[in-house]
């Protein structure tokens, strides 16, 4: 049994992070938030609110493998902002 606390950063901005590469990733793929929705089984409004949030709603781990699939990237690929256009 672990008797002391381990030290770790965790990223506070990751749902930020997340929601940005939603949205770039979706615009790279040339298709609509209405269009991603239907492929991943989620309401416009729900794509809508994750990606203009901007962190704010979150969505599942199934979720974001079904978005990860439909635009063609890795999943890690969600987990880093490189650049902020």
């Amino acid at each position: 049994m672990a008797t002391f606390k381990r030290n770790f950063v965790f990223d506070e901005d990751i749902w930020y992070k997340i929601s940005r590469n939603i949205k770039k990733f979706r615009a790279e793929a040339k298709i609509t938030q209405e269009q991603l929705s239907v492929d991943v089984g989620k309401s416009y409004d729900f794509i809508r609110r994750l990606e203009f949030r901007k962190g704010k709603t979150h969505c599942s781990f199934d979720t974001l493998y079904k978005i990860s699939v439909v635009l063609n990237h890795k999943i890690d690929d969600f987990l880093e902002l490189k650049d902020e256009n």
